[in-house]
């Protein structure tokens, strides 16, 4: 067992005060594989007072300084991306090629991203008798899931050194081995001492006292809508900035003109790539009720040959469930659905055949769905996809729109055009045309319980930006 002990706490690799550790579970074996320290509120106020004293000096760094040490950043994360994909299918269970193209690979994207946004960016605009300036928050907090983790690491530590914070970063206890070579690589790229932290530990030990430190600025969450609530609720106190990418149950609408073996198929291999584990994944197809049985067999096709098994094995693509809790979950709310009447057209309860260890789940396709049902309703995580009918167009928007999410949305049609007018109609951050994946460059995030504020680009860059207005006199 491999043992990550230490934190990165103003530019040092240094112990924690707390002896209580907790296990890393390698999701396809089910065995422990790494040991971290679960952190306290002693181990974050040292962190955040590491990022108070780096403040200033960074935040009145120049943008040419912050180039620099991106390009440093950028350089370095190119030559340990095999390392990363590594240590991201060990500890939460992503087929290797994926883990390394995809999922390491955002992490690098968003560090070139926002380079791009830095070069242009206009911190101070003239607006007739005042100047209109923008400036670093202050030090901030970030908070990290599982099921993306250098997406989502790197889509908030860019654009804060990009703006001029500093920062401490808490990953998921989940999977941290990723954010532990991350830590290495802004080390190994020399961004400044107490610029960036990192303490590890459980939201209840770590996240907790994060967000109500009185002097952390802003807390920038991605995580579940309930403990969103929870980081919101302990940021209160002190009036700090919350930004939130929260859950999603993201409805993919086919209307009654598209190509739907295309759609289905389409549709379909979203939702199970990343084994169900993305937040946008679009888990609800609505098809008009006359295509019903058709969608749901070209959609059990996909179902059926998908590969699943060890991340490491050449051609697998899709791997375990991050953690037995996740496992769990999709066993009970499978048997409940067919419980309740909706028809299991592919996959259902179980591990796949032949496999008898791992947090391993077979890809699942539900028809008959009636929308009541929990897992057409609510964000569970797994790979199973909702088929739904319905009437009309109308009703089909109206479905889409009946959820407390609001993260994303997928429409489907020959024509563009009607496609985006009713995309104008979903309540949603993001809608996908056509199976477009969107750009790394426009902004993320969701309406209603899935959120507030935006990550990606430009918009994600200013969240991490104070306004300021300076009244000039005229001079005579």
């Amino acid at each position: 067992m491999r043992d990550y002990l230490q934190f990165y706490i103003n530019g040092r690799w240094v112990d924690s005060t707390s002896s209580e550790t907790i296990e890393v579970v390698n999701p396809a074996t089910e065995e422990a594989y790494a040991r971290i320290t679960n952190g306290n509120a002693e181990d974050v106020d040292r962190a955040v007072a590491a990022a108070v004293a780096a403040f200033d000096t960074w935040s009145n760094s120049t943008v040419e300084d912050r180039l620099e040490v991106i390009d440093r950043i950028i350089e370095v994360y190119k030559s340990k991306m095999e390392a990363m994909g590594e240590a991201i299918s060990d500890e939460m269970g992503a087929p290797l090629s994926f883990a390394i193209k995809a999922q390491a690979g955002s992490g690098l994207a968003h560090f070139k991203a926002i380079r791009k946004v830095l070069e242009s960016f206009e911190w101070q605009t003239s607006e007739g008798d005042y100047l209109l300036t923008r400036e670093a928050i202050g030090v901030c907090g970030l908070i990290t899931p599982w099921n993306w983790p250098q997406n989502q690491i790197a889509c908030k530590v860019a654009p804060a050194l990009a703006a001029g914070c500093t920062m401490v970063l808490k990953p998921s206890e989940i999977a941290p081995i990723d954010a532990m070579l991350f830590a290495e690589i802004l080390d190994e790229a020399r961004v400044p001492a107490g610029v960036f932290n990192l303490v590890n530990g459980t939201g209840l030990d770590v996240g907790a006292r994060l967000s109500s430190h009185p002097d952390i600025a802003m807390m920038s969450f991605t995580g579940s809508t309930r403990a969103g609530v929870e980081v919101a609720r302990a940021a209160a106190d002190s009036v700090k900035r919350v930004s939130q990418e929260l859950g999603g149950k993201s409805p993919n609408v086919l209307l009654d003109d598209v190509d739907l073996e295309v759609a289905v198929a389409g549709g379909a291999k979203q939702v199970f790539s990343n084994t169900g584990q993305s937040c946008n994944a679009p888990t609800r197809m609505l098809v008009p009720m006359a295509h019903l049985q058709l969608a749901g067999e070209i959609a059990a096709k996909v179902a059926e040959s998908i590969k699943v098994g060890n991340p490491r094995e050449e051609g697998v693509k899709m791997g375990p469930l991050a953690s037995e809790v996740q496992f769990e979950k999709v066993q009970a709310l499978t048997q409940i659905g067919i419980d309740d009447g909706a028809t299991a057209v592919a996959g259902g309860t179980g591990r796949p055949d032949g496999i008898d260890k791992g947090f391993f789940v077979r890809p699942t396709v539900f028809t008959n769905v009636t929308y009541d049902l929990t897992f057409a309703r609510e964000e569970i995580f797994v790979p199973v996809l909702c088929i739904i009918g319905y009437e009309n167009e109308d009703q089909a928007i109206a479905i889409a729109n009946d959820t407390p999410y609001g993260l994303a949305g997928y429409v489907q049609s020959s024509d563009p055009a009607r496609a985006v007018s009713v995309a104008a109609k979903i309540r949603a951050g993001s809608i996908h045309i056509n199976g477009h994946g969107g750009s790394i460059m426009a902004p993320f995030g969701g309406y209603k319980q899935s959120g507030n504020g935006r990550e990606w680009g430009v918009l994600g860059f200013e969240e991490f930006l104070e306004t300021k207005s300076v009244f000039v006199p005229k001079i005579a």
